[in-house]
């Protein structure tokens, strides 16, 4: 943990290079800048000075800061220096769903009150979860064959058919797309109450019933979001706007 000094001095190597600056490198200068430090900024020029400094040091990488001539290391180093959290990349994360939800959130209250000038109307309601619908459904498709791999693990269609697996997103998408419009709600909820069922019984059996634990695939192939209340929440979602859209069609609500 850094202590206060009279002159607080720092040290810092990073590499500045006509095709590269380290980004890692202006974490590490703003970070120190934040924290009341005066900053010898050395630049690493090429790759040979950056080769020369690493072994000088004994170091594999750069950034490399020294306070009071004393190594302190990388950025991640440096924030555990200063008290800050470092981040574990192999944690457990709920950051995206909560950021997929929130967003949905705000644009559904956003065209609520652009359409109806007030916020909190039941079509706000179907924007949310229809919007959420289509930002879940980008984040699959933003690398699809990852999302494939990690759903077969636990969907008991794409386990019997693996095509669906790479269907899936684009059914979503459409649904969810189409509910935003409240347009072809004959197309849309049949999608999404069938893809939602699935999804349901699916992921209720692997973590309720075998015990697995699984990453969840709901916002793509690369997330640490855990299987379970989340996408369980997603599909029961997908049923309810299944169920609710055609029964407005129908003038039932």
């Amino acid at each position: 943990m850094a202590t206060d000094t009279a002159h607080k001095t720092a040290r810092l190597y990073r590499m500045v290079m006509p095709e590269h600056t380290c980004p890692y490198g202006l974490k590490s200068k703003d970070l120190l800048e934040r924290n009341g430090y005066t900053v010898e900024d050395h630049h690493l020029t090429t790759r040979e000075e950056t080769d020369a400094f690493k072994a000088k040091h004994k170091v594999e990488t750069t950034p490399q800061t020294f306070i009071r001539d004393e190594r302190i290391g990388g950025h991640d180093a440096l924030r555990e220096y200063f008290g800050e959290e470092v981040k574990d990349e192999d944690a457990t994360s709920y950051q995206p769903v909560i950021a997929i939800f929130a967003v949905a959130a705000l644009m559904a209250l956003g065209l609520s009150w652009a359409f109806f000038e007030d916020l909190f109307t039941l079509r706000a309601f179907e924007w949310f979860l229809a919007i959420s619908m289509c930002f879940l459904a980008t984040q699959k498709l933003q690398d699809i064959e990852s999302f494939s791999t990690m759903f077969l693990n636990y969907d008991l269609l794409a386990q019997r058919w693996v095509r669906y697996g790479y269907l899936y997103p684009f059914g979503e998408a459409t649904s969810g797309i189409l509910m935003v419009a409240g347009a072809l709600v004959w197309i849309s909820a049949p999608i999404a109450l069938f893809i939602g069922t699935i999804g349901a019984v699916s992921v209720f059996k692997a973590v309720y019933i075998d015990k697995r634990e699984l990453k969840c695939a709901c916002v793509g192939g690369n997330s640490n979001v855990p299987l379970g209340f989340v996408s369980l929440t997603e599909n029961l979602m997908m049923i309810f706007m299944g169920l609710w859209m055609p029964a407005r069609a129908l003038g039932w609500f």
